[in-house]
This record gives structure tokens, sequence and C-alpha cells, in this order.
């Protein structure tokens, strides 16, 4: 009897880049690094993947951002919550964003980054629904509340997933650009849903707060459809577990996790935050303006990274660390003489601040360890820079949740957001202070290096 023959499938060394391999949009050959390849209709495909990625990872942060400004508006729709539990209802959705991110990143090369998407985009119906239904029943429990409001954290996991995904698809000279874009497509998220969602939720009469959660339904529904149309999975897109393992043994990791809760923390956690404190401290205005904080944030997170090139990273990062003292000094004298203008001004350079401080912080990352590993093998710092990414932009998130808190316990411990403000002041100073020290002082390699 004759052995059975094996076939085997050629390479396919003329095949069109980005061509689909398998069923469920698997293309097994990518190859952004070879010229040829990305000319001839790779660069096409990136591109049109990291599109619908920016459009997912957008309502992604729509989401995430969501009960920042639902809250100032849940006393209007019958809610008799406390200050300290309102501010609860802000902060729990930056806690559970923060802890999914590292299982997000992970999840792209074990299920696709097309599929994730998908995925990733429909469980965006659960917190928007669920906000959708309590929100119409003032006499909804508080924990019932603060468990439907954490669901919203899953808006915050897919920014680590979705820039895990496109890292793939893009050549290192193109990588940054894109990733930048797929960043600040998703930051601007939350400016969106702070300006559209008291327009939405006040036209006509009373405040229909159930618009909030059910304006993103057909958004969602939406990318769902276009990923599962235009995206792609890429059988070349392997994640190493090991990375976050060598990162995890790294200093330099957790320095730069520390530093970018002060950066990216206070972003998110002063997104967060804003609107409620614009309706307590200022009622008499319009919430309307709330988001142009986050705005003034997100779009200038690409500019941290531009001058760092210039100047170095932790030279920026000290800078924006004496924005933030002298832009929370600056509400500390608003809140005392009650000026509003005063106080938005102050917010505003904050936000400037945190913007550009996230893309120096970021663009620290690789020139760190590559001092840091100098002498020693390129992959395994490599490696340890790639984790210290992940790990950084996980822990840097937490401090949505810890500036929220802040506010809430200096206003039930003193009946004023001062001390809270002072507290901020005090960690940016030691932030600015360790970035110095270990980063940017004369006569260190890191300063010669300009990390």
């Amino acid at each position: 009897m004759a052995a059975p023959t094996t076939v085997t499938t050629p390479a396919r060394p003329d095949a069109r880049p980005g061509a689909i391999d398998r069923p469920g949009r698997w293309i097994d050959r990518w190859e952004p690094e070879n010229p040829a390849f990305w000319a001839g209709g790779g660069r096409r495909v990136a591109r049109r993947n990291l599109v619908i990625s920016v459009f997912a990872e957008f309502l992604g942060f729509c989401v995430w951002a969501l009960w920042s400004i639902v809250v100032p508006q849940l006393p209007a729709a019958g809610f008799a919550f406390s200050t300290d539990q309102m501010f609860w209802l802000i902060a729990v959705p930056s806690l559970v964003g923060a802890t999914l991110r590292i299982p997000y990143t992970l999840a792209v090369p074990v299920f696709g980054g097309r599929n994730w998407t998908m995925v990733s985009a429909g469980l965006l119906l659960i917190p928007t629904l669920t906000m959708a239904f309590v929100v119409q029943r003032p006499d909804t429990s508080f924990g019932v509340m603060l468990a439907v409001a954490a669901l919203a954290g899953f808006g915050g996991g897919n920014f680590a997933s979705s820039m895990a995904n496109i890292s793939f698809f893009f050549p290192e000279k193109e990588k940054g650009a894109a990733l930048g874009w797929n960043a600040a497509g998703g930051n601007i998220g939350t400016a969106a849903v702070q300006l559209a969602v008291p327009l939405v939720i006040t036209a006509g009469a009373g405040v229909a707060l159930q618009r909030a959660g059910l304006m993103f339904v057909p958004f969602v529904v939406l990318a769902v459809i276009l990923a599962w149309r235009f995206m792609d999975n890429l059988s070349a897109a392997k994640a190493d577990p090991r990375t976050f393992v060598v990162a995890v043994k790294e200093p330099h990791t957790w320095i730069i996790s520390f530093l970018y809760i002060g950066t990216f923390g206070s972003f998110i956690g002063f997104s967060g935050a804003f609107p409620t404190l614009l309706a307590g401290q200022f009622p008499e205005v319009s919430l309307s303006l709330a988001f142009l904080g986050a705005l003034v944030g997100s779009v200038t997170r690409p500019l941290g990274g531009i001058l760092a090139d210039r100047v170095g990273g932790a030279v920026v990062t000290v800078c924006c660390y004496a924005m933030m003292i002298a832009g929370a000094l600056g509400a500390i004298s608003a809140l005392g003489s009650h000026s509003f203008g005063l106080f938005f001004a102050s917010f505003l350079v904050l936000f400037v601040a945190t913007g550009v401080g996230n893309g120096s912080v970021y663009r620290m990352i690789p020139a760190a360890f590559r001092v840091a590993g100098a002498g020693r093998d390129l992959a395994a710092t490599a490696k340890a820079a790639a984790g210290c990414i992940g790990i950084a932009g996980a822990v840097g998130a937490f401090g949505g949740f810890l500036i929220p808190r802040g506010f809430a316990m200096s206003t039930s411990m003193t009946g004023s957001l001062v001390a809270a403000l002072w507290v901020f002041v005090g960690a940016y100073a030691v932030m600015a202070v360790v970035t110095w020290a270990v980063y940017a002082r004369r006569g260190t390699a890191m300063r010669a290096a300009r990390v």
C-alpha cells in the first residue's frame, strides 16, 4: 500500500500584500518592513485597519468617560446621592478600565485583532444599555448604580488592545505616527462625550438621561460591522507575556509608571471629575464648557512627543509637572475668590500639561531602557521596554481613580476641594524631583542620552 502523499502549500512570494489567506479574514503573510510589500498594498491595508481601530477606540473612550458627564445630571433626574457617592460613580470606571488593560493587550494575539475589535466594541453595548435602564429609575440603589458604572471600564480596556493591534500592522519607521493617531483619536472621545451628552439629554422638555447611553448604541453596532467587514487578523501578531516578566524586574518600569500616574492618570482623573467640579463650585455655569479640558489635553499629546524628540523627554516632563503645580495653585486661588475665569483657566493649564506630559513620558521609555540596557542583549532590552509600555499604561490609568477619590475625601473631610489640590501639588513636586534626579540630572548617562 502506497504511503499517503503529503501536500505542502508553497510559499507565495508574489502574493498580493494583505491578501486574505484563510476564512475569518486571516492574513498569513505580513511583512511591513519589506519596502516592496509595504508600497505594493501593505500600507493601504494597514491604514484601513487603523481608521476602523481609531473609530472603535474613540467609542471606547466615550463610554469610559460617559459617567463623568452623567453624574452631574443625576440630581436633575431625581437621584439623591451624596457627594462622596457621586465621586465613586466617576472613579470606578477608571479603576476597572486600568485593571483590564493588560488582559486586553494579550487578547489581540490570542483571538486576532479584527476578532477582538468586534468583541471589545460589542461589549460596549452592556454599559450603554444598562445605564439607559437605571438612570430612568431614581429609586435605584447606590450599589446597583456603582456596578453599572463599573461596566463602563470596558471602554478603558479598549485603548490597550487597540494600540497593541495597530502596532503589528506598521513598520518601525511609521509605528510612532500610527500609534499617535490611534491614541489621539481615542482620547478625543472623552471631550466628544462631554460636549454631545448635555446637548442630547436636554433636547426637548426636561432631562432625558437615558439618551446618554442610547445615543451610542447605533455607533457601537456600526463599529462591530465595520470591523467584521473591513478589518483583518494577522497570523504574525504574537505577544510574548515574558516581556511583562522582564519589565517587572526592571526598576525603571516602576519609576516611569509612577510618573505616568501624574500625567495620564491626571488627564483621566481631571477629565472625569471636571464636569462635577464645575457643577458643584459654579452651578451658574453651563456644563457644555467642560469638554474643553479633555479636548486640549487630547490634542496636545502629540506635542509632548515632538518636544521630547528635540530636547529630551525628561526635561519636557519636568516642565509639565511645573505647569501642573502652577495650574493647581491657580485653582486653589480661584476657589478662594470664587473666580470662575481663573478656575477654568487654571484647569486648562492642567489639561495642557497632562497632555504634553503623556507624550513626553511615553517617549522616555525606549530611551531610558536603551541606556539602562547598555552592554546587554538588544532583544532583551526591547522586550523590557515593550513590557514597560503596557505596565505603565495600566498603572497610569489608576490615576483616573485616585483623583476623583481625592476630591471626594477632601470634600467630605474639609468641605472644600482645596486640601486635595494641595496634595496634588505635593505629588507633582515629588514627581518632578524624581524625574530630574533619575533622568535629567547633569552628568548622568540618562541626561547625556537626552532621555
